[in-house]
């Protein structure tokens, strides 16, 4: 059984939105306007913004492809955690960060929805935290298959959506939220 976070405070977790992830996303621009949205709304409510960013053999570290989208920029101070696996917990520092923040709950935002967003809140839930999914803030591509199917990208974000509005775990609580409607000031906590 996961351990159950203590606390109330809660933190921003923006994921792989970087050039090279979102160049051929569904409704990138929106998306990322959307990121953008929650990330000052975040930082309005003085919610801790962490910002998570992947390199692997396809996403070189420091090349263009790996920089963050031009729209997003973390603010000094703001912590970001390099990774190479689809989970932002595994071989990371997320975890300690999260828990030197005394947060319990993640909202979490980004790309790409089918990997590294969808592999992220299932290990944040396994984890004992509480999580919301920011539904009109995550994007992915559409999945080509050598047949000739196809699955929307769309419909890949809808189905992530749906999940995390209606899996049950023990003592956690998931959800979803539009990047105007997230109760960041809430998530904040009583010592914000």
């Amino acid at each position: 059984m996961a351990t159950i976070r203590d606390g109330s405070k809660g933190a921003l977790v923006v994921v792989d939105v970087q050039v090279g992830v979102v160049k051929d996303a569904w409704e990138a621009p929106r998306v990322i306007g959307n990121v953008a949205r929650a990330v000052e709304r975040a930082r309005a409510a003085n919610l801790p913004v962490i910002w998570v960013q992947h390199a692997d053999d396809q996403l070189a570290h420091g090349s263009d492809a790996w920089q963050w989208v031009p729209e997003l920029v973390p603010a000094e101070g703001e912590t970001r955690i390099h990774k190479n696996f689809n989970s932002s917990f595994e071989g990371t520092e997320l975890e300690a960060e999260l828990a030197r923040l005394g947060a319990s709950h993640i909202a979490l935002a980004g790309a790409a929805t089918n990997w590294c967003i969808r592999a992220t809140a299932y290990g944040a839930l396994d984890r004992g935290y509480d999580v919301t999914l920011i539904e009109d803030a995550h994007t992915t591509e559409t999945m080509e298959f050598q047949d000739g199917s196809r699955i929307e990208a769309s419909d890949v974000i809808r189905e992530l959506n749906i999940a995390l509005k209606w899996l049950s775990y023990p003592d956690r609580s998931n959800a979803t939220a539009t990047a105007d409607a997230i109760d960041f000031a809430g998530m904040a906590g009583a010592g914000a």
